[in-house]
């Protein structure tokens, strides 16, 4: 059974600073050596798969199918859910009858003995699904980028204050990459690079813009196995493509932000917690991007190179490139990715420099042992806790991301309030926080 839920109280004070939960203490994992009675029962939602990319040929786990496997490592998998049928059935494979198979998510959420979710579909589902999956009950572990606009991350928050809701967004490198993350945060936030800092955030490119895909893609049946109009959901209605589908969703605004949310949420999102700016946002935006324009091709940025300007001097210049993140100051710089964590301050570290930056990252981690970014999502929902990668701190950080791309859409320097979550004196900018969303699918506040 599920620990007792928190009162709104309670996820408030703990949504209000990490001060507030005092001394850290080493959290062991209890997930090994439980007897299957005891753990908790997941069912996965989203289960897709890739195809072809990469130089990769042939089919293999997708984001969504990813993360429910290491959910699986750690519960009683009982259930998954995919509008395409194909891919549900795929993913059940190993779980045998253990794992029902369904189509549409909305038969987990009435189950009563689904204690938690995984979330792995398409970015323009994430919210619709979190939010009735918390109203019925059951904790969260969605994909990055959590939201597909600005507003539906508002409403994410308000939820998980309603219901105390466990909700962790999948931006492991909080968690996870050797602690290369969390270190250069802790570097950060104990002002070894300075007072001000400027971040430099390289993510990368979409891959159609060195593979050469850009459209228009030709439009057919879609597959027998897969509902077609419900996995557009809120987005418009348009005919099938297999260029929507699967890996490629991301490069369609409809579904997704492109590479600025995809791969910008990341780094910003690290950017933004190693400045202690996880609960504010930029007040200034400005930049520029290359769009292809070709009717029924790609539609998201194909370049981009903004940059969002925060309260105290702090910078982050959002580009496409390569992929690391560079953290600089007055007194030094460092650079960080998945592979390594360089720079002068950390090559002349001492003993007491490392024992002050252990115990920043031990607040950072909120008390939990870093290293598995999904062990600490089960952690949480056993001490009903608030997870490394919390839904306040990831609507900031996906929301910079959000203002990136209505800023590079309008082509003009934008000016935010961060405090109202409003564009000052601009109508047309705000009028980009939300979008019109197709019925039935809309979600409902």
């Amino acid at each position: 059974m599920k620990p007792h839920r928190p009162s709104r109280r309670d996820i408030l004070k703990a949504a209000a600073g990490v001060a507030a939960l005092g001394p850290f203490v080493w959290i062991r994992s209890t997930a090994k050596g439980e007897s299957p009675n005891d753990r908790l029962n997941v069912a996965a939602i989203g289960t897709g798969v890739y195809r072809d990319i990469w130089g990769n040929k042939g089919e293999f786990d997708g984001r969504g199918a990813t993360i429910g496997r290491h959910a699986a490592h750690r519960a009683n998998m009982v259930a998954c859910a995919d509008v395409n049928l194909a891919h549900a059935r795929r993913f059940a494979e190993p779980y045998n009858s253990k794992c029902k198979v369904y189509q549409y998510y909305q038969d987990i959420l009435q189950r009563k003995d689904v204690d938690a979710v995984t979330i792995g579909t398409p970015d323009h589902w994430h919210t619709k699904i979190a939010v009735e999956a918390m109203r019925a009950g059951k904790d969260v572990y969605c994909e990055k980028p959590l939201t597909l606009t600005l507003d539906e991350g508002k409403l994410l928050c308000k939820v998980v204050k309603e219901t105390g809701a466990v909700l962790q967004v999948g931006t492991q490198q909080r968690s996870e990459c050797e602690l290369r993350f969390l270190k250069a945060a802790a570097l950060c936030r104990t002002g070894r690079l300075g007072e001000k800092i400027k971040a430099i955030s390289s993510v990368g490119g979409p891959n159609f813009a060195s593979d050469g895909r850009t459209g228009p893609f030709p439009t057919t049946d879609p597959p027998k196995e897969l509902d077609w109009d419900f996995w557009l959901g809120q987005a418009p209605k348009v005919p099938y493509c297999k260029e929507r589908c699967d890996y490629d969703f991301r490069w369609w605004f409809d579904y997704s932000g492109g590479q600025v949310t995809d791969w910008g949420v990341h780094h910003t999102d690290i950017a933004m917690w190693a400045m202690g700016l996880d609960d504010t946002g930029p007040e200034q935006i400005e930049g520029k991007g290359e769009f292809l324009g070709i009717p029924g091709g790609f539609d998201v940025a194909r370049s981009f190179d903004v940059t969002m300007r925060f309260a105290g001097g702090h910078e982050i210049r959002l580009l496409s490139g390569d992929n690391e993140l560079i953290l600089a100051g007055e007194r030094g710089r460092i650079r960080v990715n998945r592979g390594g964590l360089t720079g002068k301050p950390i090559e002349e570290l001492t003993e007491k420099d490392n024992q002050e930056l252990a115990e920043e990252m031990d607040r950072l981690c909120r008390g939990k042992r870093p290293g598995d970014h999904m062990q600490n999502f089960f952690d949480c929902i056993k001490d009903r806790s608030l997870p490394i990668s919390d839904v306040f701190s990831h609507h900031r950080s996906v929301s910079a991301c959000h203002l990136a791309n209505i800023q590079l859409r309008l082509g003009r320097k934008l000016q935010w309030n961060p405090v109202s979550e409003q564009f000052i004196n601009d109508d047309e900018a705000n009028a980009m926080l939300g979008r019109e969303q197709r019925k039935p699918h809309a979600i409902e506040a």
